[in-house]
């Protein structure tokens, strides 16, 4: 399976209803969106104890794809093995961390979105438009879970503008940063779906029209303003505890 099949079908995580017989890859693939999924809706919250009994319970599955993805999970920093204990997820980023994560994204994305542009074939573009497709019918959704497949979706979008730019370190880079996993995990708030929807919409505008300074722009743009809006999480915080600390 290539690149685009595999994040075409990722965002497909997990239901009830699923098919009797896959291979151990593509069902430990499954578990693993759904928990990506599952934390950042908050259903799995940050500093809980998980197990891989429980989970099997919970998902249907057998604890061999259970095991599979929270090892992947765990190489990925995404959970912590807790000794005799199962799986814990770790806290929400630091405000530190928020800062060299978007200083990361500042340098890489607008790159990819220029060579998008440049590089991108007609049948990548398409896929594009599926994401955004996907994206705008979870984006009035109800619930944390709507909001967790917005977020893998969010991912999988910026993910296909770095497979489309060609330079697999950029897109290798910014895998290993999870960033949506983290931002989702800080808010739930479906105001900030509607604000990346239109602000993706400008990205493949210039992408799909060939125009690379154009999607540089509007992707550091895009991180820009959503860099605003998870920062006031951090500067409302500071404030809650600057007027604890006075009373």
């Amino acid at each position: 399976m290539d690149d685009e099949a595999m994040i075409a079908r990722r965002p497909g995580a997990m239901t009830d209803e699923m098919p009797p017989a896959r291979s151990r890859g593509r069902l430990a693939d499954e578990v693993y969106d759904t928990l990506l999924g599952q934390m950042m809706s908050l259903r799995i919250e940050p500093g809980s104890r998980v197990t891989i009994d429980v989970l099997a319970r919970e998902l249907g599955v057998s604890q061999t794809p259970i095991r599979d993805a929270l090892n992947r999970m765990e190489a990925e920093g995404l959970v912590v093995r807790v000794p005799h204990a199962g799986y814990r997820i770790p806290p929400q980023i630091t405000r530190h961390r928020f800062e060299d994560m978007l200083e990361v994204r500042l340098l890489l994305e607008p790159a990819a979105a220029r060579r998008s542009a440049e590089r991108a074939s007609s049948k990548q573009v398409a896929g594009l438009r599926r994401m955004l497709e996907e994206m705008a019918e979870l984006e009035g959704g109800e619930g944390p879970m709507a909001y967790g497949a917005f977020g893998l979706r969010d991912a999988a979008f910026h993910d296909l503008v770095a497979l489309s730019a060609e330079n697999q370190v950029i897109r290798e880079a910014l895998a290993r940063l999870h960033t949506h996993v983290h931002l989702f995990r800080l808010l739930h708030d479906t105001q900030v779906t509607h604000l990346a929807m239109a602000e993706h919409e400008e990205v493949l505008a210039a992408i799909a029209a060939r125009d690379p300074d154009a999607a540089a722009y509007a992707m550091r743009r895009h991180i820009l303003l959503s860099g605003e809006r998870f920062r006031r999480l951090f500067d409302e915080a500071k404030g809650a505890d600057g007027m604890a600390e006075e009373a």
